[in-house]
């Protein structure tokens, strides 16, 4: 992708569904030339629109973070029975003392517990688990866009802020739920399509879709893989903080324009945190200069992504990679 490819992406991360037109209005660009680009982008699989729930608001699942460690040789095939799990939404090898990351959304704790107990354990290669479960989140990665746009055209295109006091449960009504349904499948479905589909009016699929992403409730998402942006670095911290630092410490991280997520979790560290930037100097400089700034951070892990299988419950092999065969 060129320069101005890469702008437009960064847009369509910013407002999935917003028009060409805009997208060119804010970006300086004309509507055909915006259509003319990101329609080939996503036709080629670059950029997939999807919209992912808010899990725990919901209550279509609990999400939780896994550290697996395997037997030798057998980190592809365990990656693989992973991904083709549909209670997985992401799928990474990694650095580190752990082979594997994988996050998990088990639809209750439960579930989770009979996962944990049963399934993970009797896939053939993995040796170990190591488990954190989510108790906030300060950012999504359905909320993350490259950093290629100015403020002024961020705001332009950014939809308004959310209510400030979300409640921490907030299900879904029957035709909610179909409507979400229909934007995980295709996040920039028109609102004549979800009409059509689901025997209402246009607006009534225009005010409930509006309800959806003003509540948070569902999100859309723009997956492209950051590699195809320019930024070849992934990585996955840990970090220890300490609890009356936790809350203002996430909310920081969670601004800076390469934190791709941030969560709050139980277990050995407290905060996860995923970073994308263009190269090894770049999180050097991020290491030392955002995170050691902090104060309430008391210690951290750092592990690189070396191959991703699944982003946001889509398989890897629906996206273009830099990955070229013979």
């Amino acid at each position: 992708m060129d320069v101005l490819d890469r702008r437009l992406v960064a847009a369509l991360q910013v407002s999935p569904r917003a028009s060409w037109g805009e997208i060119g209005r804010a970006v300086g660009e004309h509507e055909r030339t915006v259509a003319r680009r990101l329609q080939r982008l996503i036709a080629d699989g670059v950029v997939r629109v999807t919209a992912i729930y808010d899990d725990l608001r919901t209550g279509h699942g609990r999400p939780a973070h896994l550290h697996v460690q395997v037997r030798p040789g057998t980190a592809a095939q365990v990656a693989r029975s992973l991904t083709d799990r549909r209670d997985t939404r992401s799928v990474y090898a990694l650095t580190g003392a752990a082979d594997l990351a994988c996050e998990l959304v088990p639809p209750s704790r439960q579930d989770l517990h009979t996962i944990l107990s049963h399934d993970i354990s009797e896939i053939d290669g993995v040796l170990q688990t190591q488990t954190q479960v989510v108790l906030h989140t300060f950012t999504t990665v359905a909320e993350w866009h490259a950093p290629f746009l100015t403020e002024r055209e961020v705001a332009d295109l950014r939809p308004a802020p959310p209510p400030p006091d979300l409640p921490d449960e907030d299900g879904l009504s029957p035709l909610e739920q179909e409507i979400a349904e229909l934007l995980a499948a295709d996040g920039r479905a028109a609102f004549t399509t979800i009409a059509e589909r689901l025997d209402i009016s246009v607006p009534t699929a225009r005010r409930r879709v509006a309800s959806l992403v003003d509540r948070r409730l569902l999100l859309p998402r723009a997956e492209v893989e950051p590699a195809l942006l320019g930024l070849e670095v992934e990585a996955v911290l840990w970090l220890k903080v300490r609890p009356y630092g936790l809350g203002e410490t996430g909310r920081r991280l969670a601004e800076h324009p390469n934190v791709r997520y941030c969560a709050a979790t139980s277990g050995t560290h407290s905060l996860i945190v995923q970073v994308a930037v263009a190269h090894e100097a770049d999180l050097y400089r991020f290491m030392t200069d955002v995170l050691g700034r902090l104060d309430e951070i008391t210690d951290s892990d750092l592990t690189l992504v070396t191959r991703a299988y699944k982003r946001g419950h889509l398989h890897k092999s629906g996206l273009l990679t830099l990955e070229k065969t013979p």
